[in-house]
């Protein structure tokens, strides 16, 4: 690597020492663009990838989700102080009760606008899928939560995070691209919100 290189991995390495949430929006930045490609090749429906969706992932993961997330992480470590495995338990449950409703609301929402759909969509799509979402969240996020919490220093929780969010990202965009009434029984969204 010659001189440029090392100057301009340096600077990198200080902006993300210098401001930590870069971190992970440098993280979501590569894993939600990923996860939706993974997600789009898993797609027996599909007949050609769609880079305008990958790109709406990258710009929620890394302008939307990466900061959301980086705050609550901050916030769950104030909310309960220890690393204690009964404290990650407690933060986990704290996650799945307190951050996932914003985090998937967010999530649908933001990429419904971003498919430069109406306000009333962007609504529609949160209301039909954050309950069969946080279902299954609420089975996923508190075992990879718990582990984080427990394990992993607080300065590497945010790319901890990320990784589990590559997983869950793609069930998101599985969600999101699937019609409700096409989904598994379990995860249909209940009859009363969806529109006539």
């Amino acid at each position: 690597m010659g001189q440029w290189g090392r100057g301009v991995f340096g600077g990198v390495q200080r902006v993300l020492r210098r401001y930590p949430v870069t971190r992970g929006m440098v993280t979501y930045s590569l894993l939600w663009p990923a996860s939706n490609i993974f997600q789009q090749t898993l797609d027996p429906n599909r007949e050609r990838y769609d880079p305008l969706q990958c790109l709406r992932f990258l710009v929620t993961g890394t302008f939307i989700t990466a900061p959301t997330v980086y705050v609550w992480v901050k916030i769950a470590s104030k909310l309960v102080k220890g690393n204690s495995f009964k404290h990650a338990l407690l933060k986990a449950l704290y996650d799945i009760s307190l951050f996932a409703p914003v985090g998937q609301s967010q999530f649908y929402f933001s990429i419904t606008a971003l498919e430069g759909r109406p306000l009333r969509d962007c609504l529609n799509e949160v209301k039909q899928k954050l309950i069969p979402s946080w279902k299954v969240a609420a089975c996923f996020w508190p075992i990879v939560q718990t582990l984080n919490f427990a394990y992993v220093k607080e300065r590497n929780r945010v790319m901890v995070v990320s990784v589990g969010s590559f997983v869950w990202t793609m069930f998101l965009s599985y969600m999101h691209h699937t019609d409700g009434q096409s989904l598994p029984t379990f995860l249909r969204p209940n009859k009363k919100y969806t529109e006539p």
